[in-house]
């Protein structure tokens, strides 16, 4: 990744991403490297691939700690062990999503249930775990990763966007009971972005074409194109700003 903007204040701070070893999370997790963060991340599937690669790239091996985001006590367990590792966390990234399509018709109540705990439950356990933490080091910043989709109403995966909907209320309440501590809460909101992922399962050239046609900027998203948006939020550039919404997506929805 080419460094586009510089956080001096970054540089040595202890950084937990959930997801962190692929797609927008990979990039995240290159970003907060190149500027002298300590980073740590869960993802269920294997990354010690992606471990060696930012070694080589850094000079330095983020700390890979297996989790499914589901799992709240082993996902506690994974900040306690990034916080003995890195001092307490004081930039957490909430990152990890499960973005399956699925009509109304095919939704059972465990599905329902499933959705929401890997795509909202994890968001509020992560904060929970971290507040004391930031606390003890003076305050903090969450960035709370959602989506446009909820925004458009977009059809398609409603527990999905029932979840993102979740996502942004919940950062305000939480902005609003932390911020006494010097704890920031804010939501990014990326549109489409095109990660490997989306590549393989979604993004048809028709679906492309007609999403692209909505957007200002004729141009898609790439995982890194979130990255410096998401260390303003997680820096001391952004230390007024807190239970926001910053959007990331070329010119789609219209907020304010």
């Amino acid at each position: 990744m080419t460094r586009s903007a510089t956080f001096h204040d970054l540089e040595g701070a202890s950084v937990f991403i959930t997801g962190g070893g692929s797609g927008i999370g990979a990039a995240l997790c290159d970003g907060f490297m190149a500027q002298g963060a300590k980073v740590a991340f869960v993802q269920r599937s294997d990354a010690v691939g992606f471990c060696d690669a930012m070694e080589q790239r850094h000079g330095m091996r983020p700390l890979f700690i297996p989790c499914d985001v589901t799992d709240i006590a082993a996902l506690k367990n994974a900040i306690a062990t990034a916080a003995g590792a890195h001092g307490p966390v004081t930039v957490l990234i909430n990152n990890a999503a499960n973005d399956k399509r699925h009509a109304v018709a095919d939704v059972t109540e465990d599905m329902w249930d499933q959705s929401l705990a890997i795509n909202l439950k994890p968001y509020f356990f992560t904060c929970q775990a971290v507040v004391e933490g930031m606390r003890k080091a003076g305050g903090g910043a969450v960035v709370n990763i959602s989506s446009i989709s909820y925004m458009m109403g977009q059809a398609g995966y409603p527990a999905y966007t029932t979840a993102n909907a979740g996502i942004n209320g919940l950062t305000r309440s939480l902005a609003r009971e932390l911020g006494p501590d010097h704890i920031r809460v804010n939501a990014l909101a990326p549109g489409w972005v095109l990660t490997d992922k989306q590549m393989e399962m979604w993004a048809t050239p028709q679906a492309l074409a007609a999403h692209l046609e909505r957007q200002c900027l004729k141009e898609h998203l790439m995982p890194e194109d979130i990255v410096d948006a998401a260390m303003f939020l997680a820096s001391r550039a952004s230390k007024m700003m807190t239970g926001q919404a910053l959007v990331v997506d070329g010119g789609v929805v219209v907020t304010g």
